[in-house]
């Protein structure tokens, strides 16, 4: 059975074929997962996904690219949500320099300060890093992001940048991307994680992976980054999915 970290579930794209989109995901053996929100309307989803169904699981926090939206009553009601029993992670949070929305510094103290948040909360956090890898591992190190861990989500770094943030206490979550032709860094990133710490994740319905790359990307796809993964790593689909799916389990204390 195969956990799908991070999914949009809740975006426009699957408006009126949830329940299609599920049983789809199931077919594939994608059994759980993780629904994000990162503005008011996507955190509504997420946490109702999650109370409809008992295998969603919600993840939510303030997207970089609408860090300029973040307000005190923004914060406020955050907080509150956070403590939901299905809320399992902040995220996701970080830093976003390709569509630069809001200036670096509002990104950075939007990021920090909902670091602070999950620090008080003793939550997970999920990292959305774009264009900037090296400013977004500066401020988890500062913040010695190890007394609560996380995720770097969908990631797209080296090898190298994968040991930074493992030893950060990072874990490390792999999207369609790893599957495509050309991510050979991705690719050896992916072989040099430590099995504990390895996750996998659709970012549906972005990145779809290879076969349905260029298409609109579904939870059930998971299974297409399980099948690459077990083949860079050298090892079968049913570890992989067995092992991804406990390192979830354990990193989102779902019992």
């Amino acid at each position: 059975m195969i956990f799908d970290s991070h999914t949009h579930l809740n975006a426009e794209q699957f408006n009126g074929e949830i329940p299609d989109v599920i049983k789809r995901a199931q077919e594939l053996d994608v059994t759980e997962m993780a629904v994000v929100g990162f503005d008011t309307l996507t955190i509504a989803k997420s946490l109702e996904l999650s109370r409809d169904y008992d295998f969603i699981y919600s993840i939510i926090g303030w997207h970089p690219t609408e860090a300029g939206s973040y307000t005190p009553a923004i914060e406020k009601t955050l907080q509150e949500q956070l403590t939901l029993p299905k809320v399992v992670t902040l995220g996701e949070i970080g830093l976003d320099y390709y569509w630069m929305s809001d200036p670096k510094d509002v990104q950075a103290r939007v990021f920090s300060r909902q670091i602070a948040i999950a620090k008080e909360m003793n939550l997970p956090i999920s990292i959305h890093t774009r264009d900037a890898m090296e400013d977004t591992y500066r401020i988890l190190k500062e913040s010695k992001i190890q007394d609560i861990g996380g995720i770097m989500h969908s990631f797209s770094g080296d090898d190298e940048w994968a040991k930074r943030f493992l030893d950060l206490g990072m874990h490390l979550s792999f999207s369609g991307v790893v599957t495509f032709k050309k991510a050979l860094d991705v690719q050896k990133a992916a072989q040099v994680v430590p099995f504990d710490r390895l996750l996998v994740e659709t970012d549906a319905p972005y990145l779809a992976p290879v076969p349905y790359r260029g298409k609109r990307n579904e939870p059930g796809y998971t299974r297409y980054v399980v099948e690459k993964i077990a083949e860079l790593r050298e090892q079968s689909f049913e570890e992989v999915a067995r092992q991804t799916t406990k390192n979830a389990h354990e990193l989102f204390r779902i019992v």
